[in-house]
C-alpha cells in the first residue's frame, strides 16, 4: 500500500542527511498518515489520510456505535 493521502495527494519527498562531517546519505521524510473510517455512497470505508486533513476538517470521520452500558 503507498504512502499517499487519500485527500490532500501528500508522498513522502527525499533529501539528504547531512552529519557533523557534511557527508550526505540519502534519506525520506513519511507524511504522518492515519488509518480513519469515512462514510461514502456504497458504506463506511478505511482511507489512509494525513494528520492535516483530519485537523482541517476535510474528512469527516465515522463514529462507531457505542454499546449501552
Amino acid at each position: 500500500m503507498s504512502r499517499i493521502c487519500a485527500v490532500c495527494s501528500k508522498r513522502p519527498i527525499t533529501g539528504h542527511q547531512i552529519s557533523k562531517s557534511i557527508r550526505h546519505t540519502k534519506r525520506r521524510w513519511l507524511p504522518n498518515l492515519q488509518r480513519v473510517r469515512v462514510q461514502t455512497e456504497e458504506g463506511t470505508k478505511r482511507i489512509r489520510v494525513c494528520a492535516k486533513c483530519i485537523r482541517s476538517g476535510k474528512v469527516a470521520k465515522v463514529i462507531s456505535k457505542m454499546p449501552a452500558a
